[in-house]
C-alpha cells in the first residue's frame, strides 16, 4: 500500500467512525425509555418494545444492506441509511402510541441504522492488510460505542428542555445532515488500491472467498450465529434498562443516565481493545477471555447495590459487550474471506438481532413481575458460559468445503 492509498484508507476509516457515531443513537434508548415510563406512563415492557424491534430490524437490514454495499458501494447505501434514520426519528416526534413508535423508531429508523452500519465497517477494512483488520474494525465500530457518550447527555438535556416529541425531531434533523455529509468520503478500493496479501493466512482467506450460500452450509456459520446471540444478550439487556436499574438497586434517581455514558465509553474501549487483542492472540482466544469476563460480571451484577459498584459493573459490561463488535466481523473475514464480507457478516449479525429481542424483553418482564433484575442477570450469565464452551469447538473452515460455485442472488437494495 503506497502513502496515497494509506492516507485514503485512514480518511475513509475516520469518516466511517463518524457515521457510526450517529448510528449509535439506538443506544440512547435507555434515557428515552425512562422518560416514556415517567412522563407518558408506559410500563417497562411497553417502553422496551421499540428498542427490541429496532434491534431485530437493524440486524435483518444488515443482510440486504451488506449485499447492496458489496455490489453498489458504501456511499449510496449510507446516504439512504442517513435519510431513513433521520426520517424515523422525525416521525417518532409526531406519535404517542406504542405501536406507532415501534413503526417509526423500531422499523424505519433502524432500517437506516442497519444501512449505515453495514457500509461503514467492511468499507474501511478493505483498505488495510490482514494484520490490521482487527484494529481497523475496532476503530470504526468504536463510533457506535462512543456515541452515547454525547448522545445520552444531549438527549437527557433535550428531554428536559423540549420534551419527548421535540427531542426526536431535533435528533432526526441532526442525523440526516451529518450522515449525508460524511458518506461522500466512503468508497471501496479499486483492485490497484487494495492491500497486497502479506501472510499465509491472508492468502488462504483471499483464495477462499465464500459466497453467502456457501457460508450457510458450514457449521462455523451456525456456531458464530449462536455465539453472537448468547454473548450480546447481557449487554443489550443492560443498555435498555440501566437508568431503571440505577433506581432499583442504588436509588440513583437523578443521574442514572451516567451509567449509560460509562457503559458507552468502555463499549468503545472494548471494541478497539478487542480488535488489537485478537490481532495479537487470535480471535477465538480473545472471545473466550471476553465471554468469561462478562459471565462473571453478570453473576455478580445483582450485588451491585451502590453507585460505585454499579459504575464498575457497567464499565465491565461495556468493555465485554463492545468487544463482540470487533471479534465477530474480523472472525467472519478470517473464516470466509473479504470479498463478500458485507452479506456474510450481515447474516451472522442476525444473531445479535435475536439477542436484541431477548435481552430488553427479558429485563423488562423480570422487572415488571419481580421488581428486580436478578433473574435476568443469571440467565445472561448462563448464556455467556455456553458461548465460552462453544468457542472451544471453533475451527477455521477448510478450502475443500467450497466445491460448488453458485451464483449470488440478486441484490435487494
Amino acid at each position: 500500500m503506497n502513502k496515497s492509498t494509506n492516507k485514503q484508507g485512514w480518511i475513509i476509516t475516520f469518516a466511517a467512525l463518524g457515521i457510526n457515531l450517529i448510528m449509535g443513537v439506538l443506544y440512547s434508548w435507555g434515557v428515552i425509555k425512562k422518560a416514556l415510563v415517567s412522563d407518558w406512563g408506559w410500563t417497562n415492557t411497553e417502553a422496551a418494545l421499540p428498542f427490541t424491534v429496532s434491534a431485530a430490524v437493524f440486524a435483518l437490514t444488515m443482510i440486504f444492506a451488506g449485499r447492496a454495499q458489496d455490489k453498489y458501494g458504501p456511499r449510496m447505501v449510507t446516504i439512504f441509511g442517513g435519510i431513513m434514520l433521520g426520517s424515523g426519528l422525525i416521525l417518532s416526534g409526531f406519535v404517542t402510541s406504542q405501536m406507532m413508535m415501534v413503526l417509526t423508531f423500531g422499523v424505519i429508523g433502524s432500517t437506516g441504522i442497519g444501512l449505515g452500519y453495514s457500509a461503514a465497517t467492511p468499507c474501511a477494512m478493505k483498505w488495510f492488510e490482514s494484520s490490521k483488520k482487527g484494529m481497523i474494525a475496532g476503530i470504526v465500530v468504536a463510533g457506535v460505542g462512543l456515541s452515547p457518550v454525547y448522545i445520552t447527555p444531549v438527549t437527557a438535556s433535550l428531554l428536559k428542555a423540549y420534551g419527548i416529541s421535540n427531542t426526536f425531531i431535533i435528533l432526526g434533523i441532526f442525523a440526516i445532515a451529518v450522515v449525508i455529509l460524511l458518506s461522500f468520503f466512503l468508497k471501496n478500493p479499486q483492485e490497484a488500491e487494495a492491500p497486497k496479501v502479506v501472510s499465509k493466512q491472508a492468502v488462504a482467506s483471499k483464495g477462499n472467498d465464500f459466497t453467502w450460500n456457501q457460508v450457510t452450509r458450514t457449521p462455523q456459520f451456525y456456531l458464530l450465529w449462536v455465539m453472537y446471540l448468547l454473548a450480546a444478550t447481557a449487554g443489550l439487556m443492560l443498555i435498555a434498562h440501566l437508568p431503571s436499574i440505577a433506581v432499583a438497586q442504588a436509588d440513583w434517581k437523578t443521574a442514572g443516565f451516567m451509567l449509560v455514558v460509562i457503559l458507552s465509553i468502555f463499549n468503545a474501549v472494548g471494541r478497539l481493545g478487542a480488535g488489537v487483542l485478537s490481532d495479537k492472540v487470535g480471535r477465538t482466544r480473545a472471545m473466550m477471555i471476553v465471554f468469561m469476563l462478562q459471565a462473571v460480571n453478570m453473576f455478580l451484577f445483582m450485588f451491585y447495590t451502590s453507585i460505585p459498584l454499579l459504575i464498575m459493573g457497567s464499565a465491565i459490561a461495556g468493555l465485554a459487550y463492545g468487544a463482540v463488535f470487533s471479534l465477530f466481523p474480523t472472525t467472519t473475514a478470517e473464516y470466509f474471506g473479504m470479498k463478500n464480507l458485507g452479506v456474510n457478516y450481515g447474516l451472522i449479525f442476525t444473531g445479535w438481532g435475536v439477542a436484541g429481542v431477548i435481552g430488553p424483553m427479558l429485563g423488562g418482564i423480570v422487572a415488571d413481575k419481580t421488581g428486580a433484575y436478578s433473574n435476568g442477570y443469571i440467565v445472561a450469565g448462563v448464556f455467556l458460559l455456553i458461548a465460552t464452551l462453544l468457542v472451544s469447538t471453533m475451527k477455521s473452515p477448510k478450502a475443500k468445503t467450497v466445491e460448488i460455485i453458485e451464483p449470488q442472488p440478486s441484490v435487494v437494495s
